[in-house]
């Protein structure tokens, strides 16, 4: 584990320039293998060592859900960065 509070596990990028990288923050993480990749499109998504996720799709729509699982979105076509607050 380093000062930063966790290790790489490994990244790497694949032939369409797709990049992941996964980390392991220990077992007092909610997610301890948590990662991340971004592909080439423009779109990535996260998955956060406090169970949260998010996505984005690369063209101004993302999703964020909360650990406890609620989501909320935003999209970038309509102009506005407001959220749905819907839940699971």
């Amino acid at each position: 584990m380093s000062d930063k509070g966790y290790s790489y596990k490994s990244s790497g990028t694949n032939s369409q320039g797709n990049h992941y990288c996964a980390r392991d923050y220990g077992s007092s993480a909610s997610n301890s293998n948590s990662y991340h990749y971004s592909n080439s499109d423009g779109s990535y998504y996260y998955s956060n060592p406090n169970g949260s996720t998010y996505y984005n799709n690369g063209s101004g729509s993302s999703t964020y859900t909360s650990p406890s699982g609620a989501q909320y979105s935003s999209s970038g076509s309509s102009g506005s960065s407001g959220n749905s607050g819907s839940s699971k």
